[in-house]
């Protein structure tokens, strides 16, 4: 096989890994529902449940980029994936709180394959083409909406105990079809003499923070909402299982599949440009999502007035779906950035960058969880994500456009990144 047909065999073979890996990670996105009800938990424990996996596969993203850079992709990928099919098995014996939250440590460990995947894929084709390669990678992402689909059937025909046997069966089988289908290119490594901390040095650059902080709220936000948005219909809107899953698929659908749009974008009109677009939208979404359900009586001449303000199922969807669209450009975005500044240490800048997006997406349903328990107010979640994209635009603005105009580069908007 020719090195362009190996570079193609390896990118979609890895993208439908990532993609099953996206699913499992994203669990408990449907089959937490159920187990809150057996298990009578409030909304701060729901949100560690759903968060457990997500801790996991956050804290180990660094190492794999490392291992990734050092051993290579395909060896990484495969015992990764391996690794995670009896604790997905297993999950069908759980019965305490506890029994789920340890085993839902090691389920997501399939998280952590993005940081495997993305500096494997990009080191195959060259680099005005990575965003656009990293982009159709990122497409796995679309896992989470994927979830949405099969796991509720499951869990209407089956129980939800059937969930993790499928998804089990679905990962050995993904194993299997990634190591016939992937392909190793040994001087894809670092040389042998670079050690572990030489590639860590990278912590000292203030860019580095800057990516992790606009990837906690495009990949974070990305993943807490994706986890999140079921039990927000079922709960909101009084949906059934099945019905709350496809709309909230709405929301992950697009923030999966359109990565490699925005891939093809930021390799067109720059990382900085499409991030600070991105962050743009993302704020006016989120005032929108985060006014609550507001009944105001007005005293007129005529006696009380009653109005009614809040957003229907409709309108909130509406808003979801272009929020996902406008997170999925913003994940491919950041990347184009790190392939840009650090082409000779994607795997542990990705790394690094990937565990920060997914301690968002970690710490995000807990505090989701923990503002609606203490406020009673469910679009609270939506408020907090909106102060987190006020500061990142912030950040942006200060550390980016402000320095332009400094040094007498002034831009009426963001320049693209060459």
């Amino acid at each position: 096989m020719t090195k362009k047909g190996q570079a193609l065999s390896v990118l979609m073979v890895s993208t439908f890994a990532f993609t099953v890996c996206f699913m499992v990670w994203m669990m408990f996105a449907v089959i937490g529902i159920p187990i809150k009800k057996t298990l009578d938990l409030n909304s701060t424990q729901f949100g560690i449940l759903m968060a457990m996996p997500v801790l996991t596969g956050s804290l180990i993203r660094v190492p794999l980029g490392i291992w990734t850079d050092k051993f290579g992709g395909r060896i990484v990928m495969t015992v990764l994936m391996a690794s995670t099919v009896p604790a997905i098995w297993l999950m069908t014996y759980a019965t305490a709180y506890w029994h789920y939250l340890s085993i839902g440590l090691f389920v997501g460990m399939a998280g952590g394959a993005f940081s495997v995947g993305t500096p494997y894929v990009a080191r195959w084709f060259p680099r005005k083409q990575q965003g656009f390669a990293m982009g159709i990678f990122g497409m796995g992402n679309a896992g989470a909406a994927l979830n949405k689909f099969v796991a509720p059937a499951l869990v209407v025909g089956f129980g939800w105990t059937m969930v993790p046997k499928v998804y089990a069966g679905i990962m050995l089988g993904t194993v299997i079809l990634f190591w016939l289908f992937s392909h190793s290119d040994p001087t894809h490594q670092v040389p042998s003499h670079v050690k572990f901390i030489d590639q860590l040095k990278s912590l000292k650059d203030p860019k580095v923070f800057k990516y992790c902080q606009y990837y906690s709220i495009v990949f974070g936000g990305y993943v807490a909402m994706s986890l999140w948005m079921v039990q927000y219909y079922v709960g909101e809107f009084g949906l059934d299982i099945r019905t709350a899953a496809l709309l909230a698929a709405c929301f992950s659908l697009p923030g999966g599949i359109l990565r490699a749009a925005g891939g093809w974008l930021s390799d067109k009109y720059g990382a900085h440009s499409m991030t600070w677009w991105v962050l743009w939208v993302s704020w006016i979404c989120l005032f929108l999502l985060s006014y609550p359900q507001t009944d105001l009586t007005i005293a007129t001449l005529n006696g009380p007035m009653t109005f009614h303000l809040g957003l229907n199922v409709y309108l909130f969807t509406t808003l979801m779906f272009t929020l996902g669209i406008a997170w999925g450009f913003g994940k491919a975005s950041v990347f184009k950035y790190i392939s840009d500044d650090y082409p000779h240490n994607i795997g542990t800048i990705s790394g690094i960058v990937g565990l920060a997006g997914g301690m968002g997406g970690f710490l995000l349903p807990i505090m989701f969880g923990a503002l609606m328990d203490l406020t009673g107010i469910r679009s609270s979640a939506f408020m907090l994500m909106y102060g987190v994209v006020w500061v990142s635009l912030i950040w942006m603005y200060l550390t980016e456009i402000r320095r332009s105009e400094f040094l007498g580069k002034s831009v009426p908007a963001p320049v693209a990144q060459n």
